[in-house]
């Protein structure tokens, strides 16, 4: 066996994506700089790999040819010489990347074999899509004679490439389209390659689109199929140049509007950017009033965290419900404010105004407003559950319940003064669910689901149309090394794109594990951090730089700082953000 790397990705072609994040044929990608998309990460060096020698057998072009995809700064102009000249010309390594730990030496004369070993996939957006199938581990490579030497007749539509090398020259990034009502933004994990072309590739990769995958999850405003091209940055002003080929036709005010809004939130990932202009097939884009030049921080009001979402801790003290900052939470004036009136848990909604409460019996939700005074009053808004979980809200106002019963879990929504609307979660729904979360996009639902064996962190994705919540997929399960049998104690948010799991290492010694959304095991990227004490749940938010909090039943412990310590008042708890 032969070494080649790490561990991680890739994908052979995901076929109906008709974007990629662009991969050079010709010429060097300069890859130079600091910070975000800096080429010389530790470990890095530039490695021009040879043509194919005179002579070498079917085996070594193989060998030489996965060896010529590894080539830094990235380019496939010397492994296009390893192919045959009909393949050179349709072979197409944008449509995806195969990542591997290692891989079998290559074996066979006509048609050569290489069984990869850890390989995972990424389709050609930079979009992580899990372990390749065990039945596509095995690469075969068809080889022909031409001018009495051996070239490769097929291969994998990707970049095949080792895990290590993937994990020094990609980074992960974030790709921001819509929700199928275009009123919040929905946030997807990508990578793309690091250096001087992050924004090229930032932007190509939105142009792709959310895919056939994200059918009724996720929309775009770009015009599909389109290709970018890049000014040289004139301060910090970019010129981002659309090629549509002519299909796109005049955008109205309001899909200007969304446009900026999804390139601002993905270019702002870039520090050296603070303004951009855009054309489409030539037609400079512009908002009313002849604005051109847009801000990165534009598009604040789709921010998918919740716009304006408040950052203040809400709890119960006695069964009052209170809020405000961590050291100061006063009564709220609503009616769960005023009085005890038996509840166990609780969600506030992403605007602050509404309250739905878990009574102790965990039968019923009550609904009310936090504040509100003698006006004010609490409405039944289920009734005869069996054992509700807190409930949770997202940005839209849709209140999501989870209720373990005898059969097992069952997800249920409600808008409004709605009937409550059961949602089939698969995976989830009918077993074991310990606790929930729901992106505030309203486009995941995370759930961690006890087992023999033990607990897994679940992730299924919402489908919607006009408003109304049609389905969901399949739920995916997020892994990570030596989580296969942990009891989870909690999970929160931490990210748009990422959940902190809280789980019990040994007596008074905890770990919070952030884990990608999208399961990507991402090496180094998913971070743990060790806490000593006892604890009963974690407190977090999407919006990032926000606290995550740690709970014992005395205190909050700063996760970033355990020295910073909050203590709660006697009969205070739970205390939670909103949402």
């Amino acid at each position: 066996m032969r070494r080649r790397a790490a561990a991680l990705l890739a994908l052979l072609v995901l076929a109906g994506l008709t974007g990629c994040v662009s991969l050079p044929d010709d010429g060097p990608v300069v890859e130079t700089g600091s910070g975000v998309g800096s080429g010389e990460a530790a470990g890095q060096y530039y490695f021009d790999p040879p043509p194919p020698p005179d002579g070498a057998s079917s085996a070594e072009v193989v060998d030489r040819f996965l060896d010529a995809m590894t080539a830094f700064p990235i380019t496939t102009s010397v492994a296009r010489q390893y192919l045959t000249p009909e393949f050179r010309e349709s072979w197409s390594p944008k449509d995806g990347i195969i990542t591997y730990d290692d891989f079998l030496a290559p074996r066979g004369s006509s048609r050569v074999t290489v069984t990869l070993v850890g390989a995972e996939r990424l389709d050609g957006t930079g979009r992580w899509r899990g372990p390749l199938p065990a039945y596509d581990e095995t690469l075969t490579f068809p080889v022909e004679l031409v001018d009495g030497q051996n070239r490769i007749a097929s291969a994998p539509d990707a970049l095949v490439v080792p895990q290590s090398w993937f994990e020094q020259r990609y980074q992960r990034v974030t790709l921001y389209y819509f929700d199928p009502n275009a009123r919040v933004l929905v946030p997807e994990p990508a990578f793309v390659p690091r250096g001087d072309q992050l924004v090229s590739n930032l932007v190509s990769a939105l142009l792709g689109g959310p895919g056939p995958q994200l059918s009724r999850v996720a929309t775009t405003f770009l015009p599909a199929g389109s290709t970018v091209e890049l000014s040289v940055p004139v301060g910090d002003v970019v010129d981002i140049a659309i090629d549509a080929s002519g299909s796109a036709p005049a955008p109205t005010d309001e899909a200007v509007r969304l446009v900026v809004a999804q390139l601002a939130w993905t270019l702002r990932q870039v520090p050296t950017i603070e303004q951009f202009r855009v054309s489409i097939d030539g037609r400079p884009l512009q908002l009313p009033g002849g604005i051109t030049e847009f801000g990165v921080a534009e598009g604040a009001r789709y921010d998918p965290a919740g716009y304006q979402a408040s950052g203040w801790l809400y709890a119960l003290r006695d069964g009052v419900l209170v809020a405000g900052a961590p050291d100061s939470l006063q009564a709220t004036d609503g009616p769960f404010g005023a009085e005890d009136l038996g509840i166990r848990s609780f969600a506030v909604d992403v605007a602050s105004t509404t309250v739905a409460a878990v009574t102790e019996s965990g039968t019923t939700v009550l609904r009310a407003p936090v504040r509100g005074g003698e006006q004010a009053t609490t409405t039944p808004v289920v009734s005869g559950a069996t054992d509700l979980l807190p409930p949770a809200w997202d940005a839209s106002g849709r209140l999501w319940l989870v209720d373990r019963t005898a059969t097992g879990a069952r997800v249920s929504t409600q808008v409004g003064d709605e009937d409550p609307v059961e949602l089939r979660v698969p995976g989830i729904s009918g077993s074991d669910v310990r606790s929930f979360l729901v992106s505030r996009d309203g486009s995941r639902v995370v759930a961690v689901v006890r087992t023999s064996t033990g607990d897994q962190v679940r992730v299924s994705r919402v489908r919607y149309a006009q408003n109304r919540l049609l389905s969901a997929s399949a739920s995916q399960r997020l892994t990570w090394e030596g989580g296969e049998e942990v009891r989870i104690r909690d999970l929160a948010w931490r990210t748009p794109t990422s959940v902190a799991v809280l789980h019990r290492v040994a007596d008074e010694l905890f770990e919070v594990r952030t884990l990608s959304v999208d399961g990507a095991p991402a090496g180094a990227q998913v971070s743990a951090s060790t806490l000593r004490g006892r604890y009963v749940a974690l407190t977090g938010t999407p919006v990032v730089g926000d606290t995550l909090w740690a709970v014992t039943r005395t205190g909050l412990v700063d996760t970033s700082s355990t020295r910073e310590v909050v203590e709660l008042s006697e009969g205070e708890g739970p205390v939670r953000y909103v949402g």
